[in-house]
């Protein structure tokens, strides 16, 4: 298996996703600008999201692919299918009742994570009416993070990686076709969002008959491969709690705040995201099966070598990428959004936002490589007590910033506490000799430096060349935006082959003798 390859053909497909993501977003702020409307859209979409990061995303990626992984390696289909089988039936029996509860319990749960809306009885009830619509979609959406783990395993990563697009294409559509049958046009969303997930599910399903491992729902609490994951769950789900934590706390502090700070917050977060989930993330998705399997495991120079491979591909990118991302933070925020309903004001309260998450983008995305090497040696203990820390550490310093720079301060708490948490895991890896920095890493730092100086002066050179951004269609200005995007890029790279940078440098050309599958 090529890895780099694989890497970037897996970012690609996920850079496609997210730009439908911002077309997404681009006609949700159109269409509502950032106003008590969207905050209430996204405010009852985030308390889902919050589930998904603990089932979904938290035990999938933390328990369920190294179990799977290591069966994969030492048994049979059939002890595979019904390890797959028990896992199915146990999830959809708990993430029901849950659901349920979830639905019946919405202005419950909607007054304890947002009590600024007590004082505000329509946002309150609106809120509670879109949670209610789209609280089953935890349940679809962790359906289809099951099947994406099991593809993922079979190194199908490419099926998994598409279907956040149709959740992408369906909120388009609604918003295009059918807000106008809504008598509150922002329930659109919320049913776009629901079928989105329910479409997720079915459309990965072919790909799980093709490698043969579809599989109805069983529940025998007494299968060995079910109480294995089980055992490691608890200290998993304490760990994503913990994480979340911080993020329901930043809620209710913004609940209190002016209307559209919930807005202006996701705006900028789903920059972020962007980078992140292109590079972070596809480093993370490809790493977890790889270091999980047991060729790799067991050999400490082969697998530290992985580690620096992944680790200086995400430095490549995340540092040159928080640059441009301060610099063009203005500019990117008026093409994306400015139209419609979305306002200079709100441009220039993103704006600072995105600034201070910046900040923190080079952590974000580095940590991902670094959990998939804790996760892949089933350490999960480590990584609990680390976040403990950190949601410590942040709400501490929210509580600093928060008189004096309101809704700006949970993006900059975030990206110090981003710093303290890589800082910490990679001290961790170091004093267990599970990794090891390869030599020449002060050299490559060095190069990365000298190339982004570069760029940032063709950035501003291009800046003054395509200075007016009020005016045009779009079209016109998304076209002017790529193009100072990519020269700066161009002249990031042509310094780096300047600086002695080559693509073979980065093969992993004795990892490719070894049989991922």
């Amino acid at each position: 298996m090529n890895v780099l390859k694989l890497l970037i053909s897996l970012s690609f497909i996920t850079f496609c996703s997210r730009i439908l993501g911002f077309i997404r977003d681009t006609f949700i702020a159109y269409t509502f600008g950032a106003s008590g409307l969207t905050d209430a859209f996204f405010l009852a979409f985030k308390i889902p999201n919050l589930f998904r990061r603990i089932f979904a995303e938290g035990f999938f990626s933390q328990i369920f692919i190294p179990v799977l992984s290591e069966f994969k390696n030492i048994h049979n289909v059939k002890f595979i299918k019904e390890f797959i089988s028990n896992v199915l039936g146990l999830m959809m029996l708990f993430l029901g009742i849950f659901t349920f509860l979830g639905i019946y319990f919405a202005s419950n749960i909607v007054s304890i994570i947002a009590p600024g809306l007590n004082n505000n009885p329509y946002e309150l009830y609106l809120t509670t009416k879109l949670l209610e619509i789209v609280f089953p979609y935890i349940f679809f959406v962790s359906l289809g993070s099951l099947i994406s783990s099991i593809l993922n395993t079979w190194n199908y990563f490419f099926i998994p990686a598409c279907s956040p697009m149709i959740l992408n294409l369906n909120i388009i559509v609604f918003i295009l076709f059918f807000s106008s049958y809504f008598s509150v046009s922002i329930f659109s969303l919320a049913w776009a969002t629901l079928l989105g997930g329910l479409i997720q599910v079915f459309y990965q399903i072919p790909f799980l008959r093709r490698i043969d491992m579809l599989v109805f729902p069983k529940l025998n609490i007494k299968n060995i491969g079910l109480q294995t994951s089980l055992k490691k769950i608890s200290i998993i789900v304490i760990g994503m709690l913990i994480s979340q934590i911080s993020v329901i706390i930043n809620t209710i502090f913004s609940s209190f705040l002016v209307p559209g700070s919930i807005s202006w917050i996701y705006y900028a977060d789903r920059l972020v995201e962007f980078i992140s989930g292109i590079f972070g993330v596809s480093l993370g998705t490809i790493l977890l099966p790889l270091l999980s399997n047991s060729k790799i495991n067991t050999d400490k120079r082969k697998y530290s070598k992985l580690l620096n491979w992944a680790l200086r591909i995400g430095c490549l990118v995340a540092i040159p990428s928080s640059i441009v991302l301060a610099i063009l933070s203005k500019i990117i925020i008026i093409v994306l959004f400015q139209y419609g309903s979305f306002s200079m004001f709100d441009v220039l309260m993103t704006k600072n936002i995105l600034i201070f998450y910046s900040i923190g983008l080079i952590p974000l995305i580095l940590t991902k490589v670094l959990l998939s090497q804790f996760y892949s040696k089933n350490d999960f203990i480590s990584p609990t007590i680390i976040s403990i820390l950190i949601l410590i550490i942040t709400q501490l310093m929210n509580s600093i910033f928060l008189p004096y720079l309101q809704h700006n301060s949970f993006a900059l708490s975030s990206s110090i506490a981003a710093w303290i948490n890589f800082i910490l895991l990679c001290s961790i890896l170091l004093k267990k000799k599970f990794f090891q920095f390869e030599p020449g890493w002060l050299m490559f730092l060095g190069k990365i430096f000298i190339a982004s100086i570069v760029m940032i002066f063709i950035l501003y050179f291009n800046l003054d060349v395509f200075s007016n951004w009020n005016s045009g269609t779009m079209l016109f200005k998304l076209y002017q935006l790529i193009l100072i995007c990519l020269l700066s890029g161009c002249s990031y790279l042509i310094m780096l082959f300047l600086l002695g940078f080559r693509l073979r440098h980065f093969l992993l050309i004795e990892l490719k003798k070894i049989n991922f599958e």
